[in-house]
């Protein structure tokens, strides 16, 4: 498996997943994902604390990655046994109910590996987010550290930008956000841009 990098292919997968109504499947990363942006949410562990307050806010919010025509699909180094469990408790004890995406499961870690998020002690995956495009290349990449929690509105406002660069040919710059303008990616565009935002206020 190849490793995962910013404008490069996608590292491919076959493994067991929970799909969305709780059966158990080969899940094929490029035949999931084909024709469509994929977003790929790594995280620790399955009956942990942080990470089924994420994982619950992905679902929340699934309608609008759908909108975008996006898949996510969770991950971890657990079994599918294990997600399916943790599926089946209520998430007022803990669990994250039933999920509309799939989780899978990377118990051999080799997808955590190639995707660079492993940790080889104890075993786990960081919280690893990666946004893959129509045509399976890597776009974005971001990598928190176990205490920390993803925020579910900037998963989805990178991937507005990705679409927006893609349809319009201009950059986003800082703190864009879907429906605001960009910037022509030349000296005459960053001038323009500039221009309406640091406009000076002098007489």
């Amino acid at each position: 498996m190849t490793e995962a990098r910013i404008q490069g292919e996608a590292p491919d997968f076959t493994a067991q997943a929970v799909m969305p109504d709780g059966s158990f499947h080969d899940l094929n990363l490029k035949e999931y994902g084909k024709g469509k942006y994929t977003v790929l949410v790594f995280y620790p562990l399955d009956f942990t604390f942080v990470c089924p307050t994420e994982l619950i806010a992905l679902d929340d919010k699934i309608e609008e990655f759908k909108e975008r025509d996006a898949e996510v699909i969770g991950i971890s180094v657990d079994s599918q046994f294990s997600h399916y469990a943790w599926r089946n408790l209520p998430k007022d004890k803990g669990g994250i109910g039933e999920l509309r995406y799939p989780l899978v499961s990377d118990l051999d870690k080799s997808i955590s590996r190639a995707y660079g998020v492993l940790l080889e002690k104890p075993g786990i995956a960081l919280r690893g987010l990666f946004i893959i495009d129509k045509a399976g290349i890597l776009r974005h990449m971001t990598i928190n550290d176990l205490p920390l929690g993803r925020n579910v509105d900037e998963m989805l406002r990178v991937l507005d930008a990705i679409q927006f660069n893609e349809t319009y040919g201009e950059v986003c710059p800082a703190n864009w956000k879907k429906g605001e303008e960009g910037m022509k990616p030349t000296k005459d565009g960053l001038e323009s841009y500039a221009g309406k935002k640091y406009k000076s206020n002098a007489a």
